[in-house]
């Protein structure tokens, strides 16, 4: 049997540890929340008091972070990974992380004889609880396939798409099209109010169309129209993943000006619409206020 170490057991590490002790799967999980590890070892989840506990007896270790700075310090901590970990295991960053971080740690790593996957994913925590994320995918072949086994069932998509921190890029790439796309969605719903087309109905148009998205398909129906707002995922989320696209896109050396704009609204944002707020309430910025139905 697989021994896996989870490490963060948030909305999404908490679905993907539970969905792996389902599967058959030796799991054991820490969290840096003394309450969230009281709540799950209550609910039968095996649950660690350090990071080191949890480490030592893996052979595969799950991380699902914040930041790719806590990302940093869970692996070179005095108590983290690379004092702990046996060689052999392989560690699967599912966090949204930046890609220079995640090369500098799989080298750290190699060198003590351990193998990094940067896999993040998508899918909110309905996805991780179900076993029905995608990941992107950033890795060496060898890794990857030691620890295929794990992430089939923690994933229903994988797209390998390259070495590490590949699957970081991706990423940070696709969060900051879903941010985009969030505020152009809201402003074609504006037009549409203006004109006096049912929004339901032009959405129905839209996504016969070459202008869907996956917020069009996804996100306005199940959670925008509805007024529910319940995704999972939030605001400050979503603004930290959209600061981290505007840094990569500076260390890059790129001028984008359509990334710069998502950036600097998203920004402002933070003047009318908190943290915890779900993140799709982007759209109140065109639409205004929308009460659950």
């Amino acid at each position: 049997m697989t021994a896996v170490g989870i490490i963060g057991l948030g909305n999404m590490g908490r679905g993907m540890a539970l969905t792996l002790k389902g599967a058959g799967f030796a799991v054991t999980g820490y969290d840096a929340s003394e309450a969230t590890r009281a709540a799950l070892a209550a609910g039968g989840l095996a649950v660690a008091e350090s990071i080191g506990a949890v480490v030592a007896a893996a052979d595969t270790i799950i991380l699902s972070l914040p930041t790719a700075e806590i990302v940093a310090r869970v692996v070179e901590g005095a108590d983290g990974i690379l004092a702990h970990a046996r060689a052999g295991v392989v560690i699967v960053d599912t966090s949204t992380s930046h890609p220079e971080t995640s090369r500098r740690l799989a080298a750290l790593l190699e060198a003590r004889g351990m193998g990094f996957v940067d896999a993040p994913v998508s899918g909110g925590p309905k996805g991780a609880a179900t076993g029905t994320m995608t990941m992107v995918i950033g890795a060496e072949d060898d890794d990857l396939a030691r620890v295929l086994p794990v992430l089939e069932k923690m994933s229903a998509k994988r797209v390998h798409v390259g070495g590490v921190g590949a699957g970081n890029v991706a990423k940070i790439v696709n969060n900051l099209l879903c941010a985009a796309h969030l505020l152009t969605a809201a402003e074609a719903l504006r037009i549409a109010d203006a004109a006096g087309v049912d929004a339901v109905r032009l959405l129905d148009g839209l996504n016969a169309g070459s202008g869907r998205s996956g917020v069009t398909q996804v996100n306005v129906p199940n959670w925008i129209l509805n007024g529910a707002f319940d995704s999972g995922f939030t605001m400050q989320l979503m603004r930290k993943d959209v600061r981290l696209a505007a840094q990569f896109i500076g260390e890059l050396g790129l001028a984008l000006p359509m990334a710069a704009d998502t950036a600097r609204i998203w920004a402002e944002s933070a003047g009318s619409i908190a943290d915890p707020e779900d993140f799709n309430r982007i759209v109140e910025l065109q639409l205004g206020p929308i009460s659950k139905t």
